[in-house]
């Protein structure tokens, strides 16, 4: 990929813009920045997670710098539970401290909706490379970072939730390993055989399944997939509360149930539980989100498994398909930022073609480009981590597999966490936990002017 905007510093030291980016020879816009020269390098920070903040920092940053090196990229992780509401007061306040601000799926129509975020397709499209190639992203990863018809943020790590599943458990227990076309009622009939003895000696060590169950946020996510295979929605096209009924009931139900063939004591489990007991070979069976692939099958340092006992594959179909669940980190560029034109080079590197073949191979980060995906993957153990994601993002399409696309999405999600919890804890049945779900989300909804 040629090096876009390179020729941006010198533009501007003659108060021009590169007419090569897609505009006219004019004044560069007082906002838009530059790319820095080696005497005068441009700075720009990038609020991230710090699950992957460090990572960024470490082996993504001097990547890019081999490109950019008058370009100067500060990455400061901030724990999950922190960035929204630090993200929030970011894009409020009067001034920027940060350039590039990363949100998770549910979180981008709350920040769009600040006005703080720039339009990246309108607003910079001057700085845009010819070989941007928007209409290469995958429909599904793109859309995390839309809002009311307006660009706000490009996929920088695609996710989804996906089953992974240890084939020497499945082998020993006689048990034909699961694909996109194994039913939850396949799953169930085969989940007795799975909690086995693997050594002899008398004890059940292994067990079917590891996922999250106690309160958290993310733990609705296993059933609101159940429900969406099921061609249920939480709510509906008038953004009415639509889960209340049977579908509703029975989803949250199948997840109740998966307790029944796991580890004791994983009704707390939460992220790291059930990812240990998959990499330590004690579950056959894990739905989790597949950016975790390279550090269950790869990576020896943090598992015991190897790339062939590994399988990855879209979660259990209900009666309208298969399962998953989108959970896009999606990254815009601040209206206040000084630095734009730098902050948007910077994007564009890593959500590029040759961008997302780099962090494939090195970060292990799924693509949110078709080329990529159909292409010959950077290294040979991606072949079946893209089938997956492939196949996942079809699914999430076809039945629209994400979390409410709403300002209010994370005030949503913290009740179905709630009323999940009390079913899993045997505080209330399904029936009651979901029709208690609904009656709380609609009040809040109109609460906030929706018509329920």
């Amino acid at each position: 990929m040629r090096r876009f905007l390179r020729l941006g510093a010198v533009a501007a030291a003659f108060g021009l813009t590169l007419a090569g980016c897609g505009s006219s020879a004019t004044e560069a816009p007082a906002d838009g920045g530059g790319l820095g020269t080696a005497e005068k390098p441009v700075s720009i920070r990038v609020i991230a997670n710090d699950a992957f903040a460090k990572q960024w920092q470490d082996q993504l940053v001097p990547e890019f710098s081999k490109k950019y090196p008058n370009i100067k990229v500060t990455v400061d992780g901030v724990p999950y539970n922190d960035q929204l509401a630090k993200s929030m007061l970011e894009l409020t306040s009067p001034t920027a401290t940060y350039d590039v601000i990363l949100g998770d799926d549910p979180w981008f129509p709350q920040l769009a909706k600040t006005g703080g975020l720039v339009d990246l397709k309108t607003d910079l499209s001057k700085f845009t490379d010819a070989n941007y190639d928007w209409g290469d992203f995958n429909p599904s990863p793109l859309a995390a970072g839309e809002w009311q018809g307006h660009q706000y943020g490009v996929p920088v790590r695609s996710n989804l939730l996906l089953m992974f599943y240890n084939r020497s458990l499945y082998k020993k227990a006689k048990v034909a390993e699961p694909s996109k076309e194994t039913t939850w009622e396949q799953y169930f009939a085969d989940a007795p055989k799975l909690v086995q003895d693997t050594d002899g000696d008398g004890k059940k060590d292994a067990w079917a399944v590891g996922t999250y169950f106690t309160k958290d946020p993310l733990t609705p996510t296993i059933w609101q997939t159940v429900l969406n295979s099921n061609g249920g929605k939480l709510l509906d096209d008038k953004l009415k509360v639509s889960f209340d009924d049977e579908n509703g009931v029975k989803a949250l139900q199948t997840h109740v149930d998966l307790l029944k063939y796991a580890p004791p004591g994983a009704s707390t489990y939460q992220f790291n539980e059930p990812l240990e007991a998959f990499r330590q070979g004690k579950v056959a069976t894990m739905f989790m989100w597949g950016s975790v692939y390279k550090g269950t099958a790869i990576d020896k340092a943090t598992t015991t498994l190897s790339e062939d006992q590994v399988g990855i594959t879209t979660l259990p179909a209900g009666s309208a398909g298969p399962g998953a669940h989108r959970g896009i980190w999606s990254a815009g560029i601040a209206k206040k930022s000084a630095h734009q034109a730098a902050a948007w080079t910077f994007l564009q590197w890593v959500t590029s073609k040759e961008g997302e073949q780099w962090v494939g191979a090195n970060l292990g980060t799924f693509p949110a480009r078709n080329s990529t995906l159909q292409g010959t993957p950077p290294a040979p153990w991606l072949k079946p981590v893209y089938t997956a994601i492939t196949d996942g993002y079809a699914a999430i399409a076809q039945g629209q597999m994400w979390r409410p696309r709403l300002p209010e999405s994370d005030a949503v999600q913290q009740i179905l966490a709630l009323q999940t919890s009390r079913a899993m804890s045997g505080q209330a049945t399904a029936k009651d936990a979901i029709h208690q779900a609904a009656v709380d989300i609609a009040a809040l909804l109109k609460s906030k002017g929706y018509a329920q």
